[in-house]
């Protein structure tokens, strides 16, 4: 039975082995690039900007006049008329019960100033589209750091399941080894079963380590919006130890050229900005609007014995005018407009001061990261030394009978443990120094 559980067992890893080499394997710029291109939210926020585009080339086009053309055909049923003067004005030399009256004419109307309410406008909308590309940079930079987040725990549990393994192989080669001293009588009933849990606790370890493995591509493959069954792998990296030991930024250094350069500390100068012209708009309010408007026009009646050109001639006609509005009681409006743009600026200088004071923390904490992970990394090197080369003489001996199978598997702990630490400092010291990089200068690698 367990020769069918273990051929079965084979078989199932020589098909995930082949699925997994043909599968394509992705880079982490290959991701970054693929999800600035298929991200939904990405693409959600770059809509926004065109929507903000159009707001400005229609506050663009209300600095222009306005230009309409009309007409009017109206027919006319009167069964009861009578010669002479008609009810609409005109003289009818014959009784007509039914006649039509039409009308055309082209009008202009331009603003000509009304306290810069509409080149205000533009600049305003302009700030607004500026706004929305802005967001559109955050959303992909919260991508891209979220990419690069679970790329590094992808590789990291990667290397943790070929550790897992190792320690797999190890504890079946002892606990065949425990089979054969049990025969020969120099291991106990009770011990064997120690070494046998040892192993079922490592093959659970390899499948924990799998299933974590799964869920972080998981989550990665959602970020890019890839929705099929296709195998998904990461191209294989093994970090060196120098990219490990290589110098953390200065945090002072990442801070300030952070400010200069992230996109949310650009929207929230953008919304101060945004503040400003609301505030002159709102005290322009209180001033003249001035315009003037022109129209020419004509009409026509079948109740003229004129020819239809004729009578558009002669009923020619076309005026000019100025209109300036002043505005004296405008039951507070101006006023509340007013104070609301004071409001919603105190609002924006608030929210800026709070993003810097989240952009430190957010740098400080990767800071700390890296500078812990890198220490715990010099450490655990020697920590895995030490207790590979302290297993290896605990197998040793427990060949010869000098040590027990506690000693063992205490020692076999110690190695798995140190490895594993070894192995999340070298990842976690990287990450965070490649996000200390991404913040000062925008770039991963």
């Amino acid at each position: 039975m367990k020769k069918i559980i273990a051929i079965g067992l084979i078989g199932v890893a020589l098909v995930t082995n082949s699925a997994t080499a043909n599968a394509k394997e992705w880079s982490l710029q290959e991701c970054i690039a693929y999800a600035l291109q298929n991200n939904i939210s990405l693409q959600k926020s770059n809509l926004s900007r065109l929507n903000a585009k159009e707001d400005i080339l229609l506050s663009k086009a209300q600095l222009f006049p306005s230009l309409s053309a009309s007409t009017n055909q109206m027919a006319n049923y009167t069964p009861w008329v009578e010669s002479g003067i008609s009810s609409d004005g005109y003289a009818r030399s014959s009784v007509d019960k039914v006649y039509y009256n039409g009308s055309y004419g082209v009008n202009a109307n331009w603003t000509v100033w009304n306290g810069n309410r509409n080149v205000n406008t533009v600049k305003l909308n302009k700030l607004a589209e500026q706004k929305a590309a802005i967001d559109s940079a955050t959303t992909a930079n919260n991508i891209q750091e979220k990419i690069a987040q679970l790329y590094v725990q992808i590789l990291y549990s990667n290397e943790a399941i070929k550790v897992n393994k190792e320690s797999l192989k190890s504890s079946i080669q002892n606990e065949e080894r425990g089979k054969e001293m049990l025969k020969v009588g120099k291991m106990s009933k009770a011990d064997l079963a120690q070494l046998t849990a040892q192993r079922a606790q490592d093959e659970y370890n390899v499948i924990n380590a799998e299933s974590t493995t799964r869920n972080f591509k998981r989550q990665l493959k959602q970020l890019l919006q890839i929705t099929d069954e296709e195998e998904f792998e990461v191209t294989p990296s093994m970090p060196t130890n120098e990219m490990a030991m290589q110098p953390i930024p200065a945090l002072n250094n990442v801070y300030t050229l952070a400010l200069a350069s992230r996109p949310e500390i650009k929207a929230y100068q953008n919304s101060i900005e945004q503040s400003n012209l609301q505030i002159k708009l709102a005290k322009a309010q209180n001033l003249p609007t001035i315009g003037v408007n022109a129209s020419v026009g004509t009409n026509t009646t079948s109740m003229n014995n004129n020819k239809w050109g004729e009578q558009l001639k002669t009923n020619f006609n076309a005026g000019a005018g100025v209109s300036i509005s002043i505005p004296l009681f405008d039951q507070r409006s101006k006023k509340t407009a007013l104070n609301k743009a004071n409001i919603q600026k105190e609002s924006a200088l608030l929210d800026l001061k709070n993003e810097k004071t989240n952009l430190w923390a957010t740098i400080e904490d990767y800071w700390l990261q890296a500078t812990t992970n890198q220490n715990k990394y010099r450490s655990a090197q020697e920590s895995t030394k030490s207790a590979k080369e302290s297993y290896e003489l605990l197998s040793e001996q427990f060949k010869l009978g000098l040590k027990n199978i506690v000693e063992l598997r205490n020692g076999k702990d110690k190695l798995l443990q140190a490895e594993q630490s070894e192995l999340e400092s070298k990842y976690m010291t990287i990450l965070n120094i490649n996000m200390l990089n991404f913040y000062q200068n925008g770039t991963l690698r």
